[in-house]
């Protein structure tokens, strides 16, 4: 590992490669945040990908993308004169240390929970006029639910027992249920999300994270499906010419995998 010298020259590296890049590339000097983002929020996605692979080598290579992005972004901010890296950092710096008063000050914790209890306390009193105010409305629906419910979880309004979710996910599904006999889309849909959110509330009481267990299920399905592909084209058969049983076959196999 490096040392914190060694690191911090690495940083001045980067902050001297994109003054000159900014300068001299065209593509470069052509950027602003709005073409930025896009590419930020893939990039974001790649390194979920690697973390979720388990691939270290890759988080390190998506982990310099992504800073990569954060000094265009704030090389960009210093060129308008409305912010610099130095404000970046001494920004969250500060943040970190008004929001952490049981390390740098006389508050008492016993848990984690309480920290997150503490923390959205504290954004309130920072002048949020909600503790929902700090959810993205760009979020994915499965993260939004998630961090909706952590951040009203974290001033009590919450469940006290996994039961008492469980049951409540139980209600869900028997109003859509009630709602499929009647056959009103629209309801319907909107007692799917219900279900949806109470799952997702469910997996936070459980101690999963949803958006992962999803992920996890749609790349078994890609690897089991991929599998399903391999053994037709083995045999000189399109997919569509098969029946369920043939597939199933093979599906069953990649199970095994």
């Amino acid at each position: 590992m490096n040392s914190r010298e060694a690191q911090l020259k690495a940083f001045d590296r980067l902050l001297t490669i994109m003054d000159e890049l900014r300068e001299q590339c065209p593509w470069d000097r052509k950027q602003t945040m709005e073409s930025l983002r896009h590419l930020t929020i893939e990039e974001t996605y790649e390194l979920g990908d690697a973390i979720l692979d388990k691939d270290l080598e890759e988080v390190r290579k998506e982990l310099g993308d992504l800073l990569l992005h954060l000094v265009f972004y704030a090389k960009i901010g210093s060129e308008s004169e409305d912010f610099d890296i130095a404000d970046v950092a001494n920004g969250i710096c500060d943040k970190l240390i008004d929001r952490h008063p049981h390390i740098y000050g006389d508050v008492k914790v016993t848990d984690e929970a309480e920290v997150k209890k503490n923390w959205e306390n504290l954004k309130l009193k920072e002048g949020k006029k909600s503790v929902l105010e700090g959810v993205p409305r760009s979020l994915p629906a499965v993260v939004k639910a998630s961090r909706i419910q952590e951040k009203v979880a974290g001033v009590g309004f919450d469940w006290e027992k996994p039961e008492q979710v469980f049951e409540k996910l139980q209600e869900e599904l028997g109003e859509l249920q009630h709602e499929i006999n009647t056959a009103n889309k629209d309801k319907m849909e909107a007692e799917f999300g219900d279900v949806m959110f109470s799952m997702i509330n469910y997996a936070r009481f459980l101690g999963i994270n949803p958006e992962n267990a999803l992920e996890r299920t749609n790349k078994k399905f890609i690897n089991r499906f991929q599998y399903l592909e391999e053994k037709a084209k083995e045999q000189n058969k399109a997919l569509k010419d098969m029946s369920l049983a043939e597939m199933d076959v093979f599906w069953n196999e990649a199970k095994l995998k």
